[in-house]
C-alpha cells in the first residue's frame, strides 16, 4: 500500500497483481509509455498526456505535468508509514531539535560531539538492541548542541540522546 499527496489531499493507493484501488474503489486505466518520463493514459473515456518533470526518489517527491499543469506529488510506501506510525517519521526534516532512542538498546559507539556540525544522513551513534546494531542518522541538517550519553549507557525508548 502506499499513500500518495497531491495538491494537499492524500490518496490511498492499493496493488493486487496489475490492479490498482485508489481509496479502497478499483480505478481502471490505461497506461502507455512514449519516452523516459513521458505517459499517455485514458481514465474513463478521458485521455491524459503525463509527464514525469522533477524526480527526487531519496526524498519521495515528484512534480507531474497532466495535460500541461504541474502537480507536486509526495508518495509514502509501506515502510514510510510503518515508520510514522511508530513515531519516527522519516521526513522529520531540519527542524529536528532531539534525536530520541527508537527503542531501548545499549549505546555502543557515539560518531558526534557538541558542536559537530552534521547533514542529513550522517551517521550520529549506533545503538545495539537485540543483538543488532542500528546506526542512527541524523534526519537534517544541524549543530549538536548536547550529548545526553556515553559509550557503554544503556537507554529506554524515546529517550533523548542528542540535543541539536
Amino acid at each position: 500500500m502506499f499513500k500518495a499527496t497531491v495538491n494537499n489531499k492524500t490518496f490511498e493507493i492499493g496493488t493486487s497483481g496489475e490492479s490498482f484501488t485508489v481509496n479502497g474503489q478499483p480505478f481502471e486505466w490505461d497506461m502507455v509509455t512514449i519516452a523516459d518520463g513521458y505517459f499517455h493514459i485514458v481514465h474513463e473515456n478521458n485521455s491524459y498526456k503525463a509527464e514525469v518533470v522533477k524526480a527526487d526518489a531519496a526524498a519521495k517527491t515528484f512534480q507531474i505535468k497532466v495535460n500541461g499543469r504541474i502537480y507536486p506529488v509526495v508518495v509514502k510506501d509501506k515502510f514510510d508509514l510503518l515508520l510514522e506510525k511508530m513515531g519516527m517519521n522519516s521526513n522529520a526534516g531540519s527542524k529536528v531539535n532531539v534525536i530520541k532512542a527508537p527503542m531501548p538498546g545499549l549505546i555502543i559507539d557515539l560518531k558526534v560531539k557538541a558542536g559537530d556540525v552534521v547533514k542529513a544522513g550522517d551517521a550520529l551513534l549506533i545503538l545495539e538492541a537485540m543483538k543488532m546494531e542500528n546506526i542512527i542518522k541524523c534526519p537534517g541538517d544541524g549543530t549538536v548542541k548536547t550529548v545526553n550519553v556515553k559509550k557503554g549507557d544503556s537507554v529506554e525508548k524515546n529517550q533523548v540522546l542528542i540535543g541539536f
